[in-house]
């Protein structure tokens, strides 16, 4: 409910005071006035006054600013009907009204302010409840007034632009249904300006047009979205063909005027704006209507090929219109709707179509064109490059190597393009790419620049295609007569070709690379991790890590080279000052750590002692420490029991990472709680402060993120560890965690949970059951009643084995606790119990869960219990099925043993690939000899006393 509505007359001047109060830089005059409008958001007529403010032109533009926002926050929390304390329709149907009176507003920012809420008004109430909005803005962009039709203009996009993206069906239609009732007069008001605009850049008046130019831009972008997301059939209705097919000609005359008035013209960003959005109608187009885009192939290839390929493109383009001419033939090479099927009487027609048309027009001539100025043209280092890697050399390292301006630049544009057209062409452009190979046999000149870029682009188009090539390149001959040679030649200026041959090999690494010729990589590795140029060093690491990351790789290779290289890492990590690039070399230390596992022991003592003193560095660089975190899991399950040594840093680091309280556990968590988890499987014992971190635990299981599983986990491995004191410390606390748990997760997460307690009886049953009993009454009415899901009940049977074999006087008094609150007596649940329970068996899957429940209900024969007596043969049904589940043939002795069993002198040997056990592999293999033997014991004391009862 909304409270009593506001006069506007006498609250306009006390939100007036509000809303200035609100502009003060002034914290005591401005958090109560921001408190005074909050208060004020959900009363009648709120909403009115802010409307009465913003259209008050003579009112501070700072006060009329807020009060927009104002305004268009509440459109979001109050316009729609089922919102709490909704606006009213009077007041709605008013504030509509009050929008759209005049489309005035001299404040450039303010004007896109109201534009955007009044969109979002459009999005809720048009045209059902707002059918005159479309009609005013029509009539308003046609006025004479310059400032109201650029406003109306606006306004009119912002409205398109809103419910075009609208994706309920009957909002499609909608929206169809309007495209097609305004689009003749949006393509002649397009028409309009355009032709404004041109008349008067030929006329020389820049600043007359600079004002048409942006209502042209306006127009367009209604086109845009009108084009795209209007109609079904697009291409059955002529006036969006024509539209389309004039954008060519468009793009051709705005392409021009860019040439005409210059670069530092008035007009030019928004002239190059311009240019940019009708490439993006075609591209948009052709991405949402594929099959009607196919009679505008064949002028976007001419087009675009022109302008990037030819001549034609001299001195007019600019780099964002290249990329976006590129992606257009990108997208039309690429496009699977333009490719016929492997059976070509299953095409369709238009695939079929589409495909004759990119036939015809990539011929080889044009293919050999586009291959060569691909390579030499936009491959070349541009001299901004080369002053980069001078002066910035680790900033140039990291954009060649994928950094966030890089994404968006010409380069990764181009590299994609040749790799699509080298993919879809490959039989045409391979001899082209070799040809231009051959020509740079040999050395290149060190007083020749022009030779060495170009060796450098031919050598990174080799690369990119390494895949494609792997037929026609014997990459092991070129490495040892022609790229060694390469890598010796040690002249400064020469650092262009070592730093690409470097990079090239990496690339070929896992396509085609004898590993006969690994040592010899090795030792050009070892050698250019000492060259004198930090960029060639730092592509000389990221060569190493694919090396070291491939499946051909082998460590008694590498173990020779070792200590050489990674001390030679660790110089290159102080080295560096870039986070961006300490976090490349981290990932290579990283990944040479895991490789060759505990062979590292000997090398880490410097990187143990470097990583707190980096990590104290980075505290402004989450993503530098989460660099950190994946080396130090690394070097744990490298340094195995050994990682004890590293706790004074190594615990606070988990402490800190996995602290929810802690902003910078957004950043940290995944990887301080995989750190946490192989600290424990490695920690050779318990430690107060490894005990201590359990206290974050709580918090995290509160999340009930996807970090749950590695949680559990982690509960797991502290129970390995050390059942006893982490149970005493934190199972009441923990057991209250799996009580909220259980209320709100999934089967398998009830599952995983129950695992976890299962894992705790196993470990200590007298510790075990006493702390999870408040869990423990569900899992015996799971099984009384029949649980329906079958990993559901096979985990309730599992706990409940352990129970019963390992602590059998807590099931008996869990019997009869269960016993009162079922209103029976302990023998009839007992009974209902061991029915289910042997009805239920095929539910269990693992041969070891069948053996322990057939073990439980064995445990029960001794018993005089007439009630256990009479499932006697149900009981040995079940349990002779397990024993056929277990039992195999000693083919030495000719008899039959349990394969359960584990001898305590049985050691299996380790593979060179596998890696060794950690220290809770061999407490769980403890733990498991241990209960094997007692359950074989129990197995033989159960046989005894059932032949008895027989």
């Amino acid at each position: 409910m909304r409270s009593h509505p506001m006069d506007i007359q006498s609250a306009s001047s006390v939100v007036l005071q509000a809303l200035t109060q609100a502009t003060s830089q002034d914290t005591a005059v401005l958090k109560p006035a921001e408190e005074q409008l909050r208060q004020w958001e959900t009363q009648p007529g709120f909403y009115s006054v802010l409307l009465s403010i913003f259209n008050n032109h003579l009112l501070d533009v700072n006060v009329r600013w807020l009060a927009v926002l104002y305004f268009k926050n509440g459109i979001d929390r109050y316009w729609r009907r089922v919102a709490p304390h909704a606006l009213s329709e009077e007041e709605k149907s008013s504030l509509r009204a009050g929008l759209i009176t005049n489309f005035n507003e001299p404040v450039n920012q303010i004007a896109t302010q109201i534009a955007v809420l009044i969109a979002k008004v459009a999005r809720l109430d048009c045209p059902r409840q707002w059918p005159e909005l479309i009609p005013i803005l029509l009539e308003s962009v046609k006025v004479q007034d310059g400032l109201q039709q650029h406003r109306a203009l606006l306004t009119f996009y912002h409205v398109t632009k809103t419910l075009a993206s609208k994706r309920l069906a009957t909002d499609r239609r909608l929206f169809q249904d309007l495209a097609s009732s305004i689009y003749s007069f949006a393509c002649s008001l397009w028409n309009h300006h355009t032709d404004t605009f041109l008349q008067q850049i030929y006329a020389g008046d820049q600043q007359t047009a600079l004002s048409s130019l942006e209502r042209t831009l306006l127009s367009l972008k209604v086109l845009r979205k009108l084009t795209v997301h209007g109609f079904i059939e697009p291409h059955n209705n002529m006036e969006v063909m024509g539209f389309l097919n004039a954008v060519f000609e468009r793009l051709k005359q705005f392409l021009e005027c860019c040439r005409q008035v210059g670069p530092d013209s008035l007009c030019r960003e928004k002239l190059e704006k311009t240019v940019i959005l009708y490439t993006k109608v075609l591209l948009d187009f052709l991405e949402y209507h594929p099959w009607p885009f196919i009679p505008l192939i064949q002028h976007s290839l001419e087009f675009a090929v022109s302008y990037v390929f030819t001549e034609a493109g001299e001195g007019v383009v600019f780099e964002r219109f290249i990329v976006q001419c590129m992606n257009l033939i990108k997208m039309i090479v690429k496009n699977d709707a333009y490719k016929p099927a492997k059976n070509i009487e299953d095409s369709k027609p238009e695939s079929l179509e589409a495909h004759k048309i990119k036939t015809a027009f990539f011929t080889h001539q044009t293919l050999t064109e586009i291959g060569r100025r691909l390579v030499s043209k936009y491959f070349l280092l541009t001299d901004e490059e080369l002053t980069m890697w001078e002066e910035d050399p680790e900033s140039f390292a990291v954009e060649e190597t994928g950094g966030d301006s890089w994404k968006y630049s010409l380069r990764p544009c181009t590299e994609v393009l040749f790799l699509d057209i080298f993919h879809n062409y490959s039989q045409t452009l391979t001899p082209v790419l070799l040809e231009m190979v051959q020509n740079l046999q040999g050395p290149s000149n060190v007083e020749d620049p022009v030779q060495m870029l170009m060796k450098d682009a031919v050598y990174n188009a080799v690369g990119l295609a390494a895949y494609e090539l792997f037929d026609n390149v014997d990459f092991d001959q070129w490495f040892k007569n022609q790229l060694l040679g390469e890598l010796q030649v040690s002249h400064n200026r020469y650092k262009l070709i070592r730093r690409r041959v470097i990079w090239l090999i990496g690339q070929w690494i896992s396509v085609k690379f004898k590993p006969e010729l690994r040592p010899l990589l090795y030792e050009v590795i070892l050698s250019l991790m000492q060259d004198p140029d930090l960029v060639v060093r730092i592509e000389t690491a990221t060569t190493l890590k694919l090396a070291v990351d491939d499946f051909e790789f082998r460590t008694e290779q590498f173990l020779p080279y070792l200590e050489s290289v990674f001390g030679l890492l660790f110089q290159l990590l102080q080295q560096v000052n870039e986070c961006d690039t300490k976090m490349q070399v981290l990932h290579v230390i990283s990944c040479v750590i895991e490789r060759v596992s505990i062979q590292i022991r000997p090398y880490v003592g410097c990187l143990v002692q470097y990583l707190p003193l980096l990590w104290k560095q980075s505290v402004e660089h989450n993503m530098l420490r989460c660099a950190i975190l994946t080396t130090l899991i690394h070097l744990v399950q490298g340094l195995g029991a050994e990682s004890k040594n590293l706790y004074p840093f190594l615990l606070p680091v988990i402490q800190l990472s996995t602290d929810v309280s802690q902003p910078p556990h957004v950043y940290l968590l995944e990887d301080g709680l995989e750190l946490w988890l192989v600290t424990l499987e490695n920690s050779p014992a318990i430690t107060p402060e490894l005990l201590r971190i359990f206290q974050n635990m709580s918090a995290l299981l509160e999340l009930s993120s996807e970090n749950v599983r590695t949680c559990l986990q982690i509960i797991n491995a502290y129970i390995y560890l050390s059942a006893t004191d982490f149970l005493q410390n934190y199972a009441e606390a923990l057991c209250r965690s799996f009580c909220e748990l259980l209320r709100d997760i999934t089967n398998e997460g009830q599952v995983s949970v129950l695992k976890v307690v299962e894992i705790a009886i196993k470990v200590n049953p007298m510790l075990g059951s006493h702390m999870f009993q408040p869990l423990l009454p569900a899992v015996l009415r799971g099984i009384v009643e029949g649980e329906r899901y079958p990993v559901v009940m096979s985990v309730y049977l599992g706990v409940m084995g352990r129970i019963l074999l390992q602590n059998s006087s807590f099931f008996t008094s869990l019997l009869s606790q269960m016993a009162v609150e079922f209103n029976q007596e302990a023998d009839q649940l007992l009974g209902n119990m061991i029915e289910m329970w042997v009805d239920r068996m095929d539910n269990i899957t693992q041969p070891e869960r069948r053996k322990l429940s057939a073990l439980a209900l064995l445990s029960l024969l001794p018993s005089d219990n007439s009630v256990i007596q009479d499932k006697f043969c149900g009981i040995i049904n079940i349990s002779v099925e397990a024993l056929h589940d277990v039992m195999t043939e000693d083919p030495e002795t000719a008899t039959f043993k349990d394969c359960m069993l584990m001898s305590h002198f049985e050691e299996p040997k380790l593979t060179d690939d596998e890696e060794p056990p950690t220290e809770q592999d061999k407490r769980r293999k403890l733990i498991f000899e241990d209960t094997s033997l007692e359950h074989h014991h129990a197995t033989q004391i159960v046989i005894h006393h059932s032949t008895h009862l027989c």
